[in-house]
C-alpha cells in the first residue's frame, strides 16, 4: 500500500511515492513558490498527480516548515513561506480526492527516524535537527508528540541562556542561537577573530571573502583545531540542552539530524560529556544512547508518507 509524502521548505518542494516499509518508489522535486499560498496547491497537486499514477495511493502527507494545528490541518505560520492560518489540507484534499494530512517537517523526519532509521528500535526518542536553526521531534510511548494546539516539539526555542542571544522567535537564550548550524558559524568567525587555533580559518575566510557550512565541513574534516574547538563549544550547548530534555522527556536515545550531524562523533562526544555534567542525579539514572539520523534529506517526505498511511487506516478501521 502507498502513500505520497511532501515536504515544503522555503526553496523547495520535495516529493514521494512511498511504499508501506518505507522505502521511495519515484520522487521529484519543484521550486516553492514561497510568495503564493495558491500556487503551492497546484504544485503540490500536480507532483501527487504524477507520482500516484498507476499506483493505489491510499493517502497524501504534508510536511511543513510551520506551526500546525492540533487536527493536522491548518498552518498558523510559516516563516519562508506566506502561510498565515492556511487551511492547506482542505485546500489540498478538496482537489485530489484522498486523504490528506498536514504535519510539521521536524515531526515528520523524526517519525521517518523512528519508524525506519537510527530510533527504529526505540519507544521514546527526541530528535534534534541541527541546521540554519534548530528542529526537534519527540516520540514517547511509540506516538509522536505534537502537544495541546499541535505545536510540541519546537525544541530550538528551549531557552539555555537567561538574558542570552536575541533569537528570531522574540525570546532570548533559546538553544536555536548557542546549538545551530548559524551558531556554529559565529562561533568560528569569533575563534578566528582570536587568533591562535583561529589563524587556519580567518586565513580561510580572507580567501573565500567568508566562513561557510562547506569550508567549516571541510576544517573540520581535517582535523583544524579552531574548527573542532567551535564544534565542541556547539556540542557543549546541545548536551546540556538534551541534559534539561532528559529530566522532562527520559528518552532512550537523542538523535542529531540535519548537516552538522554528518560531523558524527566529533559532534557526539562532547555532546555526551556535556549532556553528563550538566544531568541531575548522575550515576542514579540510565544514560540514553547518541546517534546521527540515517534517512538525511529522505526523512521529511518518507515520515509524511507513513502518518499519512497511518491516519488514512485508522480513520477505515
Amino acid at each position: 500500500m502507498h502513500a505520497v509524502g511532501i515536504d515544503i521548505g522555503g526553496t523547495k518542494i520535495a516529493g514521494a511515492l512511498v511504499a508501506d516499509d518505507g522505502v521511495i518508489v519515484a520522487e521529484e522535486r519543484r521550486p516553492t513558490p514561497a510568495g503564493d499560498p495558491a500556487a503551492i496547491v497546484d504544485v503540490v497537486v500536480g507532483m501527487v498527480e504524477r507520482l500516484a499514477l498507476g499506483h493505489r495511493v491510499v493517502a497524501t502527507g504534508v510536511a511543513a516548515a510551520g506551526f500546525i494545528d492540533s487536527a493536522q490541518s491548518t498552518v498558523y505560520y510559516a516563516p519562508n513561506i506566506k502561510w498565515r492560518n492556511e487551511p492547506l489540507r482542505d485546500r489540498l484534499r478538496e482537489r485530489l480526492g484522498m486523504d490528506v494530512t498536514i504535519d510539521n517537517d521536524a515531526n515528520a523526519a523524526g517519525w521517518a527516524e523512528f519508524r525506519f532509521g537510527a530510533a527504529r528500535d526505540a519507544r521514546d526518542m527526541t530528535m534534534l535537527t541541527i541546521g540554519t536553526g534548530v528542529g526537534g521531534a519527540i516520540v514517547t510511548g511509540d506516538r509522536l508528540l505534537r502537544g495541546g494546539f499541535g505545536t510540541a516539539g519546537e525544541l530550538g526555542h528551549l531557552r539555555v541562556v537567561p538574558d542570552g542571544l536575541p533569537c528570531g522567535c522574540g525570546a532570548r537564550g533559546c538553544i536555536e542561537q548557542y546549538g545551530s548550524g548559524r551558531a556554529l558559524l559565529r562561533m568560528a568567525n569569533e575563534i578566528a577573530d582570536a587568533g591562535g587555533i583561529g589563524l587556519a580559518l580567518a586565513a580561510a575566510r580572507e580567501r573565500a571573502g567568508a566562513l561557510d557550512g562547506g569550508i567549516l565541513a571541510e576544517y573540520i574534516a581535517e582535523g583544524d583545531p579552531g574548527a573542532l574547538h567551535a564544534l565542541r563549544q556547539l556540542g557543549h550547548w546541545l548536551g546540556q540542552a538534551c541534559a534539561s530534555l532528559s529530566a522532562v522527556l527520559d528518552p532512550e536515545l537523542f538523535v542529531f539530524g540535519g548537516g552538522v550531524s554528518i560531523a558524527g562523533d566529533l559532534l557526539l562526544d562532547p555532546v555526551r560529556e556535556s549532556y553528563l555534567s550538566h544531568l541531575p542525579a548522575r550515576g542514579y539514572h540510565p544514560e540514553p544512547r547518541f546517534v546521527v539520523a540515517e534517512l538525511v534529506n529522505d526523512a521529511g517526505v518518507v515520515g509524511a508518507a507513513d502518518l499519512a498511511r497511518i491516519h488514512a487506516e485508522a480513520a477505515t478501521s
